[in-house]
């Protein structure tokens, strides 16, 4: 027997415990395959509230903002050719596509990206949708990730209601392809500014780990554990922690 055959035994063996969580949080995947409904359970009063919570944070983050939004976008203009903003297609809440919008953190190159990376880079970008020392990043793009201020536009996508302050973090068509039969699980609820994943490592945990953190995440949301997500967003924004 496989060790995932194992896990699945495992799994089954015990019906939902909190004390597994997040002790085990590998096997989330699995149980989130064979417990899919509990994964899935309605939540209209947290949904509702919730949705109140991201218009009013949202929009008086918008307007608080705007003095810092102006001078980030005055500095991506005047040291680098290409437009301010960058919009990038993502999967939202079951299944919906929708555009992200970010401050772009890149060079302009139109080139394949084969051509702008090496191929150990190119080997890291497709198993992990990220690249360390990204030479396509600008100088001012590495400060605004350093710190996050490149994902305040996303303030914007929360306001329309295509993104919630927490939730799972935004993902590419590929990348939902990683989530294997709980994809319908991680799609059942919106994307969010931070995540489970953003506040607990971020760019220090590989993949597998970030998917089972953020299937961790669908399962047992609640405003308890938005708030405490929130909380630690900004701990590790101080400190700079995670971001590349």
């Amino acid at each position: 027997m496989n060790d995932l055959e194992n896990i699945s035994e495992e799994v089954s063996a015990q019906p939902y415990s909190r004390s597994l969580y997040p002790a085990t949080i590998e096997t989330q995947k699995i149980e989130a395959t064979i417990y899919a409904k509990k994964y899935h359970k309605k939540k209209p009063i947290y949904v509702f509230v919730k949705r109140l919570f991201d218009i009013f944070v949202s929009l008086f983050s918008l307007l608080l903002l705007s003095p810092l939004l102006l001078i980030i976008a005055f500095l991506i203009k005047v040291t680098s050719k290409g437009p301010v903003f960058y919009k990038h297609r993502r999967i939202g809440k079951k299944g919906k596509p929708f555009h992200i919008i970010k401050f772009r953190t890149m060079k302009n190159d139109n080139r394949p990206i084969e051509e702008q990376l090496t191929k150990e880079q190119l080997e890291q970008f497709y198993n992990e949708f990220k690249v360390d020392n990204d030479p396509r990043i600008t100088v001012i793009g590495k400060l605004l990730r350093k710190t996050s201020l490149d994902e305040l536009p996303q303030l914007f996508n929360i306001l329309v209601g295509q993104m919630s302050l927490v939730g799972p973090r935004p993902i590419l068509d590929i990348e939902t392809e990683k989530y294997g039969l709980t994809r319908n699980v991680l799609l059942s609820v919106k994307p969010g500014l931070t995540s489970y994943w953003a506040c607990h490592g971020r760019s220090n945990v590989d993949y597998q780990e970030r998917i089972n953190m953020e299937l961790y995440y669908v399962k047992h949301r609640s405003w308890w554990m938005d708030i405490k997500i929130i909380f630690l967003t900004f701990i590790k924004v101080f400190k700079r922690e995670g971001a590349k």
